[in-house]
């Protein structure tokens, strides 16, 4: 049988010219986050599985691609499921449908580690296991690949990478204005206008709710549906809020704080008032200030705007929550948030925590439609003639040599035969200049 050349289905090969894009999207990502004073830290793409599996990572924890344990693990594991699915067989197991692999795998405990989802999860494991080595706060970037089970679509696969900066260790709102600076800086610098950060509060969301009359234990189930405003607008969230089960006179009392915000000049103040004993007292006061402090010291062109229909998908989000928007382009190209209670998962102590997410992906689609090409990047090649004399040849790569202490990126190649096609494909990649070196000097 052939073997196949085709990716796994979600994945992809990457050609040299995105590659070439992608390199330099990376260059510029940890050269700006340096300059704010974040780290670079690595850990491994494997996680255990009781880590990816805590209840906190959302519709992600149903995307895992689980790794089964190995050895007499794996063989004990596979006796322990046989002898209950005898069980099974003579009538404890009332519902007699067929088992899916990930259904086998969860109830008779295969698996004992997964790819990780996101850089949240390993970054968390990763400080409370080094915390006595890492000072604090502690401001890392983290750049890799993560993997999760999707449906494959344009600009969404399988295996992607993300790049993520966080700051643990400080309570205060500096934590919220300096990623928000150091992202938006970023997107600057890579040649991006016009877009917006929009910042919410998962507190706000709760007073929300609270205000309106959901039961607590429903919260997460209204924001999903209120999550869809942007595609089904508010008579569709209120009528699916009434479908899902909900009074409708808590779905009318909701729907009216969303009304009540288009007449008003300033929405923070207006729930302020309005939610009264809802919402915490200084959660007003923290939005004010990170909006104030960000739009005094920004230096890229964008919009910090409130947005309180803003969810985010991830429920260990404990505080403000932001999204970076692309109006013109109508998709959000990554975000973040306030994640207090996480660490202390691990370690029993709670550590203030906040990240924000570049769309790695996103963005490098965005400037490949776009026919982006690195700037100032100088690109020379040589083709040598077969049979150039040694000396002669020597020369050659001399000079390459010298050319490429100076910056510029040379290519050095024999001739083909079809040298009008070769010269082609190289000018296709971007080489400005074309030298040939002949046997005979004069041709």
């Amino acid at each position: 049988m052939a073997l196949s050349k085709k990716p796994v289905t979600g994945m992809r090969d990457i050609l040299p010219a995105e590659m070439q894009v992608r390199d330099y999207v990376i260059g510029v990502i940890k050269e700006t986050y340096a300059k704010f004073g974040f780290t670079s830290i690595e850990t491994p793409c494997v996680e255990h599985i009781e880590n990816l599996t805590n209840k906190q990572g959302g519709e992600n924890e149903k995307l895992i691609f689980k790794i089964l344990k190995r050895g007499e693990k794996l063989a004990a594991a596979l006796k322990c499921g046989s002898g209950q699915m005898g069980k099974e067989q003579d009538g404890a197991q009332t519902n007699d449908a067929p088992r899916d692999g990930a259904a086998f795998a969860a109830d008779f405990d295969l698996a004992d580690g997964g790819l990780r989802y996101d850089l949240t999860v390993p970054l968390v494991r990763y400080y409370s296991n080094h915390t006595n080595e890492l000072p604090s706060p502690f401001k890392a970037l983290q750049i890799g690949n993560v993997w999760r089970a999707d449906r494959p679509q344009k600009g969404r696969y399988r295996q992607f990478m993300q790049c993520d900066i966080d700051i643990l260790g400080e309570p205060t709102n500096l934590a919220e204005i300096e990623l928000i600076l150091a992202t938006t800086t970023t997107l600057g610098k890579l040649g991006f206008r016009g877009f917006q950060i929009r910042i919410n509060d998962r507190r706000i969301l709760k007073a929300m709710a609270a205000y309106s009359g959901f039961p607590e234990d429903t919260y997460d189930q209204v924001f999903i549906i209120l999550d869809k405003m942007d595609k089904i607008g508010a008579d569709g969230v209120a009528s699916e809020l009434v479908e899902s089960g909900f009074s409708k006179e808590s779905a009318e009392r909701y729907m009216a704080l969303f009304e009540g915000l288009k007449q008003a000049p300033d929405g923070i103040a207006y729930l302020t008032e309005t939610l009264g004993g809802f919402m915490e007292s200084e959660v007003a006061g923290n939005l004010t200030e990170i909006i104030a402090g960000v739009g005094a010291t920004k230096c890229s062109d964008f919009e910090l705007v409130f947005d309180p229909t803003l969810v985010r998908g991830m429920s260990y989000y404990t505080g403000t929550i932001f999204e970076i928007a692309m109006p013109e382009l109508g998709i959000s190209c990554g975000g973040g948030g306030r994640y207090d209670k996480m660490v202390g998962k691990f370690t029993g102590n709670d550590v203030p925590a906040c990240g924000f997410s570049i769309g790695f992906e996103r963005i490098i689609l965005i400037l490949t439609e776009k026919g982006f090409t690195v700037p100032n990047l100088k690109k020379e090649a040589y083709l040598i003639e077969k049979g150039l004399p040694t000396e002669r040849l020597c020369e050659v790569i001399a000079q390459a040599q010298k050319q490429r202490e100076s910056g510029v990126q040379v290519l050095v190649a024999r001739m083909n035969k079809n040298k009008k096609f070769q010269k082609e494909q190289l000018a296709e990649q971007g080489y400005t200049q074309i030298q040939e070196f002949y046997t005979n000097p004069l041709q």
